[in-house]
């Protein structure tokens, strides 16, 4: 029923939460598991107060970006003893778009995620990753709390 179950994680507990639910339907059906770390870089220097250069981004970029390899390498501990092949992938842009263009792209037949993320305020504003990814993904989406 589920071969492959795409399983973004962010570091935050919701998403350590979802990657166990995910590890346990995951041994139920022998899926293979994707898990993404998607992050957003320093592009919209217009929305923020202080003007930045062009080094002050691109360092904030790769200090992001090794953070992201970071949460995938402890995803990766945490799978160490996971019976069925797993895939790790470091994406750049906006997590739900990537979520959803890489649950397409991998052919997923669901996305496990947690509820709440590390998106604070935006998430506020913006609303939800996993509420725009169970709007628009074409696949069932399972949302952890």
């Amino acid at each position: 029923m589920f071969k492959k179950i795409l399983v973004p994680v962010d570091g935050s507990e919701g998403s350590w939460r979802a990657l166990n639910t995910a590890v346990e339907l995951g041994k139920k059906f022998e899926s293979d598991l994707l898990v993404v770390n998607v992050i957003q870089p320093y592009n919209n220097a217009a929305l923020l107060a202080i003007p930045l250069d062009h080094a002050t981004v691109t360092q904030g970029n790769n200090e992001l970006e090794k953070i992201g390899d970071k949460v995938l390498e402890l995803a990766e501990e945490r799978l160490s003893d996971y019976p069925h092949k797993t895939e790790f992938s470091l994406e750049i842009g906006h997590p739900s778009e990537r979520i959803i263009a890489l649950a397409k792209k991998a052919n997923a037949d669901a996305i496990v995620i947690g509820s709440r993320g590390l998106s604070g305020i935006a998430e506020f504003f913006l609303g939800s990753v996993s509420s725009k990814v169970s709007q628009y993904a074409t696949v069932p989406v399972l949302i952890v709390k």
